[in-house]
């Protein structure tokens, strides 16, 4: 179970990263969109740390909003 939850975070992530190089903004300006500090979504990035499950949850609804 937590290797699968880890997984689906770790995509999540992915997914999220794709986004913010194919619209071109800065780690800085997509943490202000979701609400968040640069230094959280920069260890998301990094892989030093996983989003909980509130923002996992906010997360996949700003991804399913923007496409």
């Amino acid at each position: 179970m937590i290797q699968y939850d880890k997984r689906l975070k770790m995509n999540l992530i992915k997914r999220l990263e794709e986004y913010r190089l194919k619209n071109k903004i800065s780690q800085q300006k997509l943490a202000k969109l979701l609400g968040i500090g640069y230094v959280t979504i920069n260890r998301w990035f990094m892989g030093k740390r996983m989003p909980n499950k509130i923002k996992t949850y906010h997360i996949k609804k700003f991804l399913e909003s923007k496409k």
